[in-house]
């Protein structure tokens, strides 16, 4: 190879090279960034809101409550969810779950032909039942209830619906337990006087008791006037002097007896 192709050589190589660093820079010129030429569209930041008092909650109907207005027909709808562990009506065969027919009132784990979880078996050792408290508990949060169940359901969140299922379970015996009486509002303690209301006259108070003072106080004053006039003298003087009569303080002279103007009163002792 002679001089003058690796010349050629060489020269092909800087060309390349000084046109790939002039379309660098190029393009450097054309798309380099603009700076310093103020912030952009400042985007809104999140509020953060403020931690202010708890919000409380509304409180829970009681169950007592609930199940006076339950429906038996929205609970026959509700237990489909449970017709593919569990059957319902009196000596159908168990499922996946036992059969439901008579469990209100009766003992937990109470059929020998099933297999219950370890927690249902030492319930029925405790002599625990199925009230309507421990149904609605169980229903709400079976496993919270009875840990270590084997029952994979997530339970039912509404109230009302737990009082529907819990209606429709009460028809299933032949002797149904009753639903639980709502409990009466607090009545005031025996003897426990209610407070008085404002503005209450006072003749509306009980009989023997002593009126106020403040009440009484107009009556003193009236009862005190007529003494102002006994004070006033009581002896008046005649318009006959009549010697030796003898006037009597308290009472008013009798009149004169009517006799003549000329007459002349009599001389004393004669």
């Amino acid at each position: 190879m002679d001089s003058f192709e690796l010349n050629k050589i060489i020269g092909a190589v800087l060309g390349t090279l000084l046109f790939v660093m002039g379309v660098g820079f190029l393009a450097e010129a054309i798309y380099h960034p603009i700076e310093n030429r103020g912030p952009g569209y400042a985007l809104p930041e999140p509020e953060v809101a403020a931690a202010g008092a708890a919000v409380e909650e509304a409180p829970a109907v009681p169950l007592a409550v609930l199940l006076t207005t339950a429906s038996v027909d929205r609970g026959a709808s509700a237990v489909r969810k449970c017709q593919s562990c569990h059957t319902f009506g009196e000596g159908e065969a168990n499922k996946q779950g036992p059969n439901l027919y008579g469990i209100v009132g009766n003992a937990q784990a109470h059929l020998d032909n099933f297999a219950y979880s370890d927690i249902f078996v030492q319930h029925h050792e405790e002599g625990r039942t199925w009230t309507y408290e421990d149904l609605d508990a169980f229903l709400t949060n079976p496993k919270g209830y009875s840990p270590g169940t084997k029952m994979a359901f997530a339970g039912v969140r509404s109230p009302e619906e737990r009082a529907d299922i819990l209606a429709y379970l009460q028809t299933l015996s032949a002797s149904p337990v009753p639903f639980p009486a709502p409990e009466a509002a607090a009545a005031p303690a025996e003897g426990e006087a209610a407070p008085a209301a404002e503005g209450t006259a006072v003749e509306d108070a009980p009989a023997g008791e002593v009126a106020p003072t403040e009440v009484t106080a107009p009556a003193s004053e009236t009862t005190q006037a007529p003494a102002a006039v006994t004070d006033t003298p009581t002896t008046t003087q005649t318009e006959t002097n009549v010697q030796g009569t003898p006037t009597t303080s308290g009472t008013a002279p009798a009149p004169a007896p009517a006799t003549s103007p000329a007459a002349p009163a009599a001389p004393a002792n004669q």
